[in-house]
């Protein structure tokens, strides 16, 4: 039984059903990569792929229509993982179960994939419809968007023909988007030792859940808790007040999303364990208080554990402690030349207590100048250093000047005034797109991207608006039948 039966367009929704019971994590996406390369062998289209598994699927020009300009439609087959802590899901076997609530499709207990299944779903219905009349098509499927763009910086100067591009992984119905940031992570490693427990003493595990996260580029000035921003406050004030001890410390899972949980195990006298109890039920109502509605189902919980054996050394407790405080998060300086757009960000994502006596800490790195990305980065690996930690950077990936003058886009306002009777808005995005990539390899390449509204991404509240998923889908072909002759 089809779980979005009934939605329309019929083709998409029936795709994007299929998609999400495909495993298909960053580095991950070999199911998802065969599913394609199956799906073009049974509709006799042309496939290839390329060494890293980037695929192109082509569909030949409309009889009378070969003359038109080749559109290359572009989407990325991998998608984040993220779940409630108390919700089973095994990513690398589970299905994802999208469900319908309200005018929304979203999906239980884990984030959806929408970003970028909807992509994938919309370019499978265009090259299945056997009733449309286009110029040639290549659709581009690329692979690890999520945790590298490696796909995009690995494409061959020839593995496509077309010279217009539309990339569909926006998530503003609405909005054409012709620019977006550049990235880069930053990642330190703090080496630790362990002591004794001190004698007397008792353990607990402080836990702090419910926050928002939300996509690192698209949500890094709304405001929202980070959790291992707030942890490392939590465990400042406690190291201050009660002397206690870490042995671990976990937060936050992906570079590209604002951490929504966070996990420590402490120890301390056992005679201060109510006041430990006070403090956390204090602290409890200082931040709801500070974040008000935008963080409405925050939760902090404290519960007894077995004690440790070890504790990490204090030296090491308090650089851990004062670096992620030091550490930048958030809109660090806002563009001049596009209203209400980031221009410089940073994401504090990840600390993680390793097997080898090693704390991993993950940091992104987002700007539309890459001057300014650069900087920003250079001032993360500053913190990192003056705390003792070792640092390594990501290669990174470019930003994508807007085109004002593009046909395209043109051609994409045309389209919408028509069919709704508004002018769409043109913007440039904070996230990173395979679009800078693209056309750093490509240049000269003329590009939009599109898509329906999106929210939630890269969290388990990922949820896609139906109605329009509607209009993407006119959109865009109304877009494909209004691209000229060569």
């Amino acid at each position: 039984m089809r779980l979005l039966a009934g939605l329309k367009p019929e083709s998409v929704w029936r795709y994007f059903e299929e998609i999400c019971k495909i495993p298909r994590l960053s580095k991950d996406e070999g199911k998802i990569r065969r599913y394609i390369l199956d799906f073009a062998h049974l509709h006799n289209l042309d496939s290839s792929e390329d060494k890293v598994g980037n695929i192109v699927i082509i569909r030949p020009a409309s009889e009378g229509m070969e003359n038109v300009k080749v559109v290359v439609l572009q989407s990325h087959l991998d998608m984040v993982g993220e779940k409630n802590s108390d919700h089973p899901h095994n990513w690398s076997i589970d299905p994802i179960m999208p469900v319908i609530i309200d005018s929304w499709v979203t999906a239980q207990g884990t984030t959806l994939g929408a970003d970028d299944g909807i992509g994938i779903a919309v370019q499978l219905a265009i090259l299945s419809d056997p009733f449309l009349r286009t110029g040639k098509l290549e659709c581009l499927f690329t692979i690890d968007e999520e945790s590298g763009m490696t796909g995009a910086n690995n494409l061959g100067p020839d593995f496509f023909k077309g010279r217009i591009l539309i990339n569909l992984d926006s998530e503003d119905e609405g909005i054409i988007f012709i620019g977006c940031a550049g990235g880069i992570d930053t990642v330190g490693t703090l080496k630790y030792k362990t002591e004794k427990e001190p004698y007397n003493s008792s353990a607990w595990e402080i836990s702090l859940t419910g926050l928002h996260g939300g996509h690192s580029g698209d949500e890094i000035h709304k405001g929202y808790g980070n959790s291992v921003k707030i942890m490392t406050r939590i465990l400042s004030d406690l190291s201050k007040l009660y002397n206690i001890r870490i042995t671990r410390f976990n937060g936050g899972n992906l570079r590209n999303a604002i951490p929504r949980e966070s996990f420590a195990t402490i120890t301390a006298p056992a005679s201060y364990s109510k006041r430990i109890i006070r403090y956390l039920s204090e602290i409890f109502e200082i931040l709801s208080n500070e974040f008000g509605t935008l963080e409405p189902e925050l939760k902090i919980d404290f519960k007894s554990i077995e004690l440790p054996e070890t504790v990490i050394d204090i030296e090491s407790q308090t650089k851990l402690l004062s670096v992620l405080d030091a550490i930048p998060h958030g809109a660090i300086e806002w563009s001049k030349e596009m209203k209400d757009l980031v221009q410089t960000s940073t994401n504090l994502a990840s600390v993680k207590f390793e097997n080898n006596n090693e704390i991993t800490i993950v940091s992104t790195q987002r700007s539309s100048i890459e001057s300014s990305k650069k900087e920003i980065a250079l001032k993360v690996e500053g913190y990192l250093k003056s705390y003792g930690a070792t640092t390594t950077h990501s290669d990174g990936y470019p930003g994508w000047n807007p085109n004002l003058s593009s046909e395209i886009l043109q051609i994409t306002k045309n389209s919408y005034l028509k069919l709704f009777q508004k002018e769409p808005l043109v913007k440039a995005i904070h996230a990173g797109l395979e679009c800078g990539l693209i056309y750093e390899k490509y240049e000269g390449i003329d590009m939009i991207s599109i898509g329906p509204t999106i929210r939630g991404a890269h969290t388990p509240e990922e949820k896609i608006d139906i109605e329009t998923t509607q209009m993407f889908w006119d959109l865009l072909i109304d877009i494909l039948k209004s691209i000229p002759a060569k």
